[in-house]
């Protein structure tokens, strides 16, 4: 291949990548494990485990990144958050995202406000971390509302926190996760009504109260970070998530990047953990 015929493939595959999300599907996906910190809620509830825990058994597992909920920091100053990067550069750990408690489906604009403040605060907080993603919900209807109402709400209110975190160039990933994002579609509306290139969907595959498989495949190609659970429902009922399935449909969509372990079943996940990571990266090295 000569230099000029070089530069016009390069030229066709970006084109390619920033098409929009339907043109796609026939892309190839690329994976990589994580592991989410609420996996470990309990332990960073009650002060047994640490963050800097967390990112050392992702080195130790061989995992590539944490995804990192930031319900428990004691603090957001930079002393304790240039702590957290450091180690998890020297572990060659990537804090690839942060989780917080922003909602957007507020019914005044004074509280859409406060939302926002909130999440500028996180903004700030990714950006020392080096995270170029975070996780906010959709929220609830609030009472006396319809949901078409909250979902405008949302939209507006997602609008504008990706015009605070396009400045920074972190993404915003709208997890489906009840209330207004019970479901794909939904979701899907809020980002693509958003319209900025800044908006996507945190897609945990095992929030979807039914209809799992398909609902993700509604989601996939707006992905962003991918919460990998253990369990998919299934005509209203619980069973265990089929991976390769899911890697499958990720795959069709194009997803490029980490699936993100969030382990919320029973048993202890320090015995757990490291082996469904284990089972990630034979699944991953099989698709």
């Amino acid at each position: 291949m000569d230099r000029r015929q070089y530069f016009k493939t390069l030229a066709a595959a970006a084109a390619v990548a920033v098409a929009a999300p339907e043109a796609r599907a026939a892309a190839h996906g690329r994976f990589r494990p994580a592991i989410c910190a609420y996996s470990f809620r309990n332990q960073l509830k009650a002060g047994t485990m640490t963050y800097a825990d967390i990112i050392r058994m992702v080195a130790d597992l061989g995992a590539d990144g944490i995804d990192l909920t930031a319900y428990w920091f004691a603090d957001t100053n930079d002393e304790t958050l240039f702590a957290l990067k450091k180690l998890a550069y020297r572990s060659s750990v990537a804090i690839y995202t942060i989780g917080v408690r922003v909602r957007l489906a507020q019914p005044t604009a004074e509280l859409r406000s406060a939302e926002l403040e909130t999440a500028r605060k996180w903004v700030d907080v990714a950006e020392k971390l080096g995270a170029s993603h975070i996780r906010v919900f959709g929220g609830a209807v609030p009472k006396g509302a319809t949901e078409d109402q909250a979902v405008a709400w949302a939209v507006e209110t997602l609008q504008r926190a990706t015009e605070i975190s396009g400045k920074k160039g972190i993404i915003l990933g709208v997890e489906d996760d009840g209330g207004i994002t019970t479901n794909a579609d939904r979701t899907v509306e809020i980002v693509k009504k958003a319209g900025s290139p800044w908006a996507g969907i945190n897609l945990d595959i095992g929030n979807f109260p039914d209809d799992g498989y398909k609902q993700i495949e509604i989601c996939a190609p707006y992905a962003t970070n991918v919460h990998f659970k253990t369990a998919v429902h299934v005509n209203k009922q619980k069973e265990p998530a089929d991976w390769p399935r899911v890697l499958r449909i990720l795959g069709a969509a194009g997803y490029k990047g980490y699936l993100s372990l969030e382990y919320e079943e029973e048993e202890q996940p320090g015995t757990v953990v490291p082996k469904l990571i284990e089972k990630m990266k034979e699944t991953i090295r099989a698709a």
